[in-house]
């Protein structure tokens, strides 16, 4: 499988126009995380090194097709002094498949400070590498992220909310070691949040047919992080109804900072023919 570094080595075809690279997929359609993920590459090519990218709104308007390429069109919507502005839409045959707007900060801004706390997760390197699991199905879903150690919490060792309808917990980090570039680990964590956010809406449900895909992502970036570092994506889904989930996570690093936020609604239908149906399994992506 190819590096994230490759994934995100977008090549420039014209001002504001990038194109993104094709890469072996066992997946139908391509992985949402990778276009978010070239798509703010993009955005970031288009902006002065003085500013952070802290949040991003995304749409899947379309499957992509892991086979070819997507372009990417920067559109300059604000050039301010303290916050720029970038829409992006990912483009394949002539046909949009993905729409993203991204705000950044210009760095040194200072205020209050606060953050939630992180909940308990015990010890990542306890837990089963996903790479080794028994079942055979899990294995292959997760050789598309071979380069990721993504790591399940049991169910009986999460601390529960029993206001929260669905809870779930994930360690994950990129097993090898990346540069000292803190925008590669932005852009990465915008690939990685992707992972088995939607899954959190399985748990009350398991073994449910479903018909299930992203489709819109939002996210926000808080502190500083590193990607090869343990992460710990904390998961819930406060609502599902009529073919839709709502899901959030937050994330924090291994000292128990959050460094960033998530939310993505994606499609959870049953009401489709048995062949567009997969099981929702917790931990899925």
């Amino acid at each position: 499988m190819p590096s994230i570094e490759e994934i995100l080595a977008i090549e420039r075809i014209d001002n504001d126009i990038y194109r993104g690279g094709v890469f072996p997929s066992v997946l139908r359609r391509t992985f949402g995380g990778q276009v978010a993920g070239q798509a703010l590459v993009a955005a970031t090519k288009t902006v002065s090194p003085e500013f952070e990218v802290h949040s991003l709104h995304g749409y899947f308007l379309r499957p992509g097709k892991s086979d070819q390429p997507a372009i990417f069109l920067v559109d300059r919507i604000r050039d301010g002094r303290s916050f720029v502005t970038r829409r992006v839409t990912g483009v394949q045959n002539g046909e949009a498949i993905f729409s993203m707007s991204a705000s950044f900060h210009v760095t040194g801004d200072e205020g209050p400070q606060h953050q939630d706390t992180m909940p308990s997760a015990g010890n990542p390197e306890s837990l089963p590498d996903r790479k080794d699991d028994p079942d055979e199905t899990v294995r292959s879903l997760y050789q598309e992220w071979e380069k990721f150690d993504v790591r399940i919490v049991p169910r009986e060792k999460l601390q529960v909310n029993g206001f929260f309808a669905a809870q779930q917990r994930v360690w994950f980090r990129h097993r090898d070691p990346l540069p000292d570039d803190q925008l590669l680990h932005v852009c990465t964590l915008a690939y990685m949040s992707d992972m088995t956010l939607l899954s959190s809406a399985a748990v009350p449900h398991p073994s449910t047919p479903a018909q299930t895909a992203s489709l819109d992502h939002a996210m926000w970036f808080l502190r500083p992080f590193r990607t090869d570092d343990w992460l710990l994506y904390d998961q819930t889904s406060p609502s599902a109804g009529g073919g839709r989930s709502l899901t959030q996570g937050r994330i924090f690093d291994r000292s128990g900072r959050m460094v960033a936020a998530v939310t993505q609604e994606g499609l959870t239908r049953t009401n489709v023919p048995a062949d567009q149906v997969s099981i929702m399994k917790k931990g899925d992506s």
